[in-house]
C-alpha cells in the first residue's frame, strides 16, 4: 500500500493523518462541551470539571501540532482529482469547506491556548512543559479577544464538519462513488479524469468566512478592556489621616487544582496617621471586594461559595501602627465575609522626606472567613491566600 498519494488515491500517510485528525478534534470538542455542562458546586464536582477541560486542552494543543503536521504533509502531496470534475459547483463548495477545515483545525487549538496562557485559572494543560506561551501576557483584554475567536473558529469547525460528513455521506449513499473508500481504505478511483487545475478562490473565500468571523468577535468586546495584568492605584484616600496614598497594589496569590492563581483588587482605600518620631499610627483601609479580578475564575470567586461579593461588597482592616525592630506591624483586625478576624500585618517603610514607600505580605486563611466551605480539600481550593501589599504615599501639609 503507496504511503503517498497519486491522483486517484490517498496514501496511507494522509489517510492516517485524516482519521488521527478526526478523533482529536472530536474528542476535545465533546470534552469540552461535556466540561461546560459540569456543575462546580462542590470540591469534587469542581475537580471533576477541571479534570475534563484539562483532558480538552491537551487533545486541543495535541490537535494543534497534528494540524500543522497535516497541512504541510497535504501541500507536499498530490492531490487526488474530484471523481465529478464536471460538477463545478459542488467541487467548489467541497473545497471551500475543507479549506474551512485546514484552517480552522489549528486555529481552534490555538486561540483556546492562547486564552489559556493570557489568564490565570483554572484546568493545566496536561503535559510537562509549562502552561504559559512566549510573548503572550497575562492580560483582561487578550484573554476575552482569544476566548471570543475560540468560540467563533470552533462554531465554524463545527460546521465545516457537519458539512464534510454531509458530503461523505451523499457520495456514499446518493452517488454510489469511491470518494468515501478513497480516504477510509485507500481504493484507487477508476476511470480518473486528467487533473483538475486548483482553485485558490475556495481558500481566499474560506479565509474570508473566518476573518469575519474574527472581526465581528473584536468589534463585539467591550472598548473599555485593558491590557494591564496588574491591580490599578486605588482612589486616593478620603478619609482622615496625615499621609493620601499616591498609588499601590493590593494583589494575592492562591493554589488551586495544583496551580497558583494571582488575583487582585483594584479599587481600595486607606487612611493613613503615622507619627514618623514615635513610629505608632493608625491605618484604616477600604476594600471593594466587586472590583476583584482572578483570572479565568473570577465569576465563580464572586459567588456565595467564596467571597460573596452581593452580600459582603467591601472588606475592612483597622490596626494601629507600632515599630517592631527595623520593620512595622499594623496589628488590628480585618473584617471579610461578614467575619471579624485579628490580624497582624508586618510591613517594611521607607520614608525620604514627604515621601513613603511601603511594602508587605501576609497570608490569610479563608477558613477563619467561612469563605469555601463546601471546598474542604486544599488540593481542589488552597486554604492560605499569600497577600501582597505595595504603596507609595505622601504626607499631607
Amino acid at each position: 500500500m503507496p504511503l503517498t498519494n497519486s491522483p486517484s488515491r490517498f496514501g496511507l500517510i494522509s489517510r492516517v493523518l485524516h482519521w488521527l485528525g478526526a478523533v482529536m478534534i472530536l474528542s476535545a470538542i465533546g470534552l469540552g462541551l461535556y466540561g461546560a455542562s459540569l456543575p462546580f458546586d462542590t470540591g469534587e464536582t469542581l475537580a471533576a470539571k477541571a479534570q475534563v477541560f484539562s483532558l480538552h486542552k491537551t487533545f486541543g494543543v495535541a490537535a494543534f501540532f497534528l494540524a500543522l503536521v497535516r497541512i504541510l504533509w497535504t501541500l507536499t502531496q498530490p492531490r487526488p482529482v474530484p471523481l465529478h470534475p464536471e460538477r463545478r459547483l459542488e467541487n467548489w463548495l467541497a473545497d471551500l469547506v475543507h479549506w474551512i477545515l485546514w484552517i480552522s483545525l489549528p486555529a481552534v487549538p490555538l486561540t483556546g491556548w492562547v486564552h489559556h496562557a493570557a489568564t490565570t485559572g483554572f484546568a493545566p494543560i496536561l503535559w510537562p512543559f509549562g502552561q504559559d506561551l512566549p510573548l503572550v501576557p497575562k492580560s483582561e483584554a487578550v484573554q476575552h479577544i482569544a476566548q471570543g475567536l475560540h468560540w467563533i473558529f470552533g462554531k465554524l469547525l463545527v460546521a465545516a464538519i457537519l458539512l464534510h460528513l454531509a458530503g461523505a455521506l451523499k457520495h456514499r449513499l446518493i452517488d454510489r462513488d469511491a470518494t468515501l473508500a478513497r480516504m477510509v481504505t485507500g481504493q484507487a478511483a477508476p476511470d480518473v479524469p486528467l487533473p483538475v487545475r486548483r482553485n485558490i478562490r475556495p481558500m481566499l473565500a474560506a479565509a474570508a468566512i473566518l476573518a469575519t468571523g474574527a472581526a465581528i468577535v473584536i468589534a463585539a468586546l467591550p472598548a473599555t478592556l485593558s491590557t494591564s495584568t496588574g491591580a490599578t492605584a486605588p482612589a486616593a484616600s478620603t478619609a482622615a489621616g496625615n499621609w493620601t496614598v499616591e498609588n499601590g497594589t493590593l494583589a494575592f496569590r492562591v493554589r488551586q487544582m495544583g496551580s497558583t492563581l494571582k488575583g487582585s483588587f483594584a479599587t481600595w482605600s486607606a487612611a493613613i496617621t503615622f507619627d514618623q518620631a514615635s513610629g505608632t499610627g493608625h491605618v484604616a483601609v477600604t476594600v471593594d471586594m466587586t472590583s476583584l479580578s482572578l483570572g479565568s475564575v473570577t465569576a465563580q470567586a464572586r459567588t456565595p461559595d467564596f467571597l460573596d461579593t452581593a452580600a459582603h461588597p467591601t472588606a475592612t482592616f483597622t490596626a494601629e501602627i507600632r515599630p517592631k525592630g527595623a520593620a512595622f506591624v499594623a496589628d488590628g483586625t480585618l473584617t471579610l465575609h461578614g467575619t471579624e478576624q485579628p490580624l497582624i500585618l508586618p510591613f517594611t517603610l521607607t520614608i525620604d522626606g514627604d515621601h513613603a514607600t511601603m511594602a508587605a505580605q501576609v497570608p490569610i486563611n479563608r477558613r477563619d472567613f467561612g469563605i469555601g466551605a463546601k471546598y474542604p480539600d486544599e488540593k481542589t481550593v488552597g486554604f492560605v491566600a499569600d497577600v501582597d501589599i505595595a504603596l507609595t504615599a505622601t504626607r499631607l501639609p
